[in-house]
C-alpha cells in the first residue's frame, strides 16, 4: 500500500471512530444514558426473565466487574430491579423495570436514528457493502489486536 493511501486510510477511519462515537453520545444522552448502556439495556429487553451478571458479561464478552460497574450508574436511574434467584442465595437477575422496557424501543430509535443518519444519500445495496467491508475491517484488526495480547 502507498503511504498516501495508509494515510488516507488512516484519517478516514479515525474521523469515521469518532465522530460516531461523539454523535452515539449525543443520541444516547437525550436518554439520559452513555454508550454502551444501551446495549445492556437492549440486550435485558430481549429476556423478559432478566439475566444473571455472569450471564450479562458472557453474552457482552467483557468481565463481570465491568457489567457490575455498568449496572451500578443505571441502577439509579430506575432501568432495572435486582431479583434473587431462587435456590442460589448468590445470584441475582437483574429485570428491567416498566422505565427500561420503555426504554429498549427509545434505543432503537436512536439507533436507527444513527444508522440512517450515517448512511444518508446511500443506496440499500451501498449501505450493504458498507456494512460488509466495515465487517472485514473488523475481522483484520482482531487479527492485529490478538497478535498484540
Amino acid at each position: 500500500m502507498e503511504l498516501s493511501d495508509v494515510l488516507a486510510t488512516n484519517k478516514a477511519l479515525v474521523k469515521v471512530a469518532k465522530l460516531y462515537r461523539s454523535a452515539q453520545a449525543d443520541v444516547l444522552a437525550g436518554l439520559a444514558l452513555h454508550p454502551g448502556q444501551d446495549v445492556l439495556l437492549w440486550m435485558l429487553g430481549q429476556e423478559p426473565e432478566g439475566l444473571t451478571v455472569s450471564e450479562i458479561a458472557a453474552r457482552l464478552g467483557v468481565e463481570q466487574p465491568t457489567v457490575t460497574r455498568s449496572l451500578s450508574r443505571l441502577e439509579h436511574g430506575g432501568w432495572f430491579v435486582r431479583r434473587s434467584v431462587p435456590g442460589d442465595r448468590r445470584a441475582t437477575r437483574i429485570v428491567l423495570t416498566d422505565k427500561g422496557r420503555t426504554g429498549t424501543s427509545e434505543i432503537e430509535s436512536a439507533w436507527r436514528t444513527l444508522a440512517e443518519t450515517a448512511t444518508a444519500g446511500m443506496a440499500n445495496d451501498q449501505r450493504a457493502t458498507l456494512v460488509e467491508l466495515l465487517e472485514k475491517v473488523r475481522e483484520n484488526l482482531l487479527t492485529l489486536a490478538f497478535e498484540i495480547d
